[in-house]
């Protein structure tokens, strides 16, 4: 996570949105896998040469909740991570082979998402999120609403189309979006980021808990009206 560490060691979470976040994926985490001790590392520490080495002791399970990670750090989700986090790369790929045209740093900033739950043989889609007018201030929106009736198949094909060219791994993916001009593309997030806030304390639909489960090949929740909209094969 991105967080910053005091001289003594003590971690100060950068945001509010951060601390929701890590929280989420902690409660996810002692529901779904109450043995399991949970253990919160700031990404600052990761450069340290003595964090290196306590990492490469092994017998943990990684679920990093930032994409800016050093190099070196091996965990099962290392190649999607930078895959992901290389948005330039990304975002050619999906105009060169998709035709759907592109965010714009300067303009057009995605402010929509499409979760995708992939686990080891379907994957899914939750309802989307949608930030408003004030940051961090996401809500979930329904497909009936327009404009997003005439987006779902592309939206859909382009999440497949993204999972299948990366060889994704069991997780929740985020696929961030702007339709203030048409349908634009922006970036994938290989976690659940900051909009997945949204989704905790929403019953079966807590994408934290997705995720935990999809990355240990846990049963995916079922029931309730915020299961996945759709699963489809891999």
């Amino acid at each position: 996570m991105n967080a910053k560490v005091k001289q003594e060691g003590r971690l100060i979470a950068a945001s509010p949105v951060t601390e929701r976040m890590v929280n989420g994926l902690k409660e996810a985490i002692a529901s779904c896998s109450p043995e399991t001790i949970i253990e919160t590392v700031a990404v600052a520490s990761l450069w340290s040469d003595q964090a290196q080495q306590q990492i490469q002791m092994g017998g943990r399970i990684y679920c990093p909740l930032t994409i800016q990670l050093p190099r070196w750090l091996d965990f099962p989700g290392q190649i999607m991570y930078q895959a992901c986090q290389d948005i330039n790369t990304r975002r050619q790929w999906v105009s060169e082979k998709l035709n759907l045209p592109l965010c714009n740093d300067a303009n057009w900033l995605g402010d929509h998402w499409l979760p995708i739950i992939v686990s080891t043989d379907e994957i899914g889609f939750s309802p989307l999120i949608y930030e408003g007018m004030m940051p961090n201030a996401y809500e979930m929106v329904s497909w009936d609403l327009p404009p997003y009736q005439r987006y779902r198949d592309v939206l859909e094909n382009l999440a497949w189309a993204l999972v299948k060219e990366l060889k994704a791994p069991p997780a929740v993916y985020l696929l961030q979006f702007s339709v203030a001009q048409g349908l634009v593309f922006d970036r994938l997030w290989p976690f659940p980021a900051a909009p997945a806030i949204v989704t905790i304390n929403q019953g079966q639909g807590n994408l934290y808990t997705y995720h935990w489960c999809c990355l240990n090949n846990l049963p995916l929740p079922t029931g309730g009206d915020r299961q996945p909209q759709q699963l489809l094969s891999l």
